[in-house]
């Protein structure tokens, strides 16, 4: 049995599978617990995930948004980190099966995140776009710019307008956010880099199966978001389903259709199982039962966080708790007090999660945005302000926190956008390369 380069310590050891939100802050808390942890992720780095949209867009560039975890936990004594893929679990034997080898665990915490949810419509999956890696969002920012730059080799107007027909499907935070950011290319950018492209060839499409866009918000916000983004030139379609994409037509519910050959799919996300976990544990969306302690249902030492995680204990959430970052970090802190209780007293007085739902957020292009938290709905620029304070506040490290100020400072009074670049050769292989990053 190979073994990673991890030293025994003796003390018990907790293997976190994820550098996310979750993963992150359930390591932090343990720094001075009587334990040994060992992180795995297949990136070195924690991304920013709310961000992401702004990187596609040309508005930040990469390293803006990620930050090494070694960086993070490197006054950390009791953290180790692996740059590994795991590939399953022996839980009657406590052993991780990685790309690097066999890891034997004390604890196991799954803080895997999610990715794109297709909903099972292989031939969407097979031409539409995600968005949830860094490297799907530089080729996103590639593709975008190559459209543009093609376009001015077409004469026909149909054509140009199938390339630079843009449909966001999903009318959630991420969905409106692009949205907007993609109006702020057309209204700002595009007009000074390709002046013989008229405007109007340029149309974004926001796609929302239910009758309001942020569903997850109050009505009161949906509205001035709706308001914001037809300021803004973005045409809003509620009760439409996509039914069919080929690469080039877009075929909805309502017997519509659309030409494009740019479809972001941000319409839903399912969880990623590790191989080994109990089957009656896995829901079909592929987030994982745990119990009000996050303990996976039907094994004694494993727990899942954040979006992975699906807990239906809490009667306020029978559905379980929104899959954002707020509840993995919340998760992650309850369960690291549970485990030093696990440790030190046997288990004795474990702690159940409570949520404490802290508010919601969403950004529409310049000076308007949307946010409610304790009791309030904002709306238009106060929005924005908060909105940006707290993205701020939450990023890791000073320098990444200057980088972001000083790039939305110069956006703001400049109108302008300094990543405009394509960086490597054939973006459009995008739904390719998607497919090999989520695989």
């Amino acid at each position: 049995m190979i073994q990673p380069n991890i030293p025994e310590t003796g003390m018990p050891r907790v293997v976190i599978v994820g550098g996310g939100f979750g993963g992150i802050n359930l390591a932090k808390k343990l720094k001075n617990a009587p334990v040994q942890i060992v992180m795995l992720d297949r990136n070195n780095y924690h991304l920013f995930q709310p961000l992401l949209y702004q990187v596609s867009t040309a508005g930040l560039e990469t390293d803006s948004i990620a930050f090494p975890l070694r960086g993070i936990f490197k006054h950390q004594s009791n953290f180790f980190f692996r740059m590994a893929e795991v590939t399953g679990v022996r839980p009657e034997e406590n052993i991780l099966e990685t790309g690097i080898g066999e890891l034997r665990y004390d604890y196991l915490v799954l803080a895997t995140g999610s990715t794109t949810n297709f909903f099972g419509n292989k031939i969407i999956e097979e031409h539409a776009i995600g968005m949830k890696s860094l490297i799907e969002a530089v080729q996103i920012r590639n593709y975008v710019i190559k459209q543009f730059e093609e376009s001015l080799l077409l004469k026909d107007e149909e054509q140009v307008k199938a390339k630079l027909n843009f449909v966001m499907v999903g009318g959630g935070p991420t969905g409106v956010e692009l949205a907007g950011a993609f109006a702020e290319l057309r209204k700002y950018i595009m007009p000074k880099d390709y002046p013989e492209l008229p405007v109007s060839l340029m149309n974004i499409y926001l796609i929302e199966g239910s009758n309001r866009i942020l569903n997850s918000m109050s009505e009161h916000s949906s509205a001035k978001s709706l308001e914001s983004l037809e300021k803004l030139g973005v045409k809003v379609l509620c009760n439409a389903v996509v039914k069919e994409y080929d690469g080039k037509t877009l075929t909805l519910s309502n017997g519509e259709t659309l030409k494009t050959q740019s479809l972001l799919w941000a319409a839903g996300v399912k969880g990623i199982p590790v191989a080994g976990i109990p089957q009656e544990s896995i829901l079909p969306n592929g987030r994982i039962q745990v119990n009000e302690f996050n303990q996976v249902n039907g094994t004694l030492n494993i727990y899942a966080i954040g979006d992975i995680a699906q807990m239906t204990t809490d009667p306020k959430f029978p559905r379980g708790f929104p899959m954002v970052a707020q509840v993995a970090i919340q998760q992650g802190g309850n369960l690291a007090e549970n485990i030093v209780k696990m440790v030190k007293s046997a288990g004795k007085g474990l702690k159940a999660f409570k949520y404490n739902d802290l508010g919601s957020m969403a950004t529409i292009g310049r000076n308007h945005a949307v946010a409610e938290f304790a009791g309030m709905k904002l709306s238009g620029f106060m929005a924005w302000m908060v909105w940006m304070v707290v993205h701020l506040l939450s990023l890791l490290g000073f320098r990444n926190k200057l980088v972001v100020l000083s790039n939305w400072f110069y956006r703001y009074f400049t109108f302008d956008r300094g990543t405009r670049i394509i960086i490597k050769r054939g973006a459009a292989n995008i739904v390719k390369l998607r497919q090999t990053v989520v695989s």
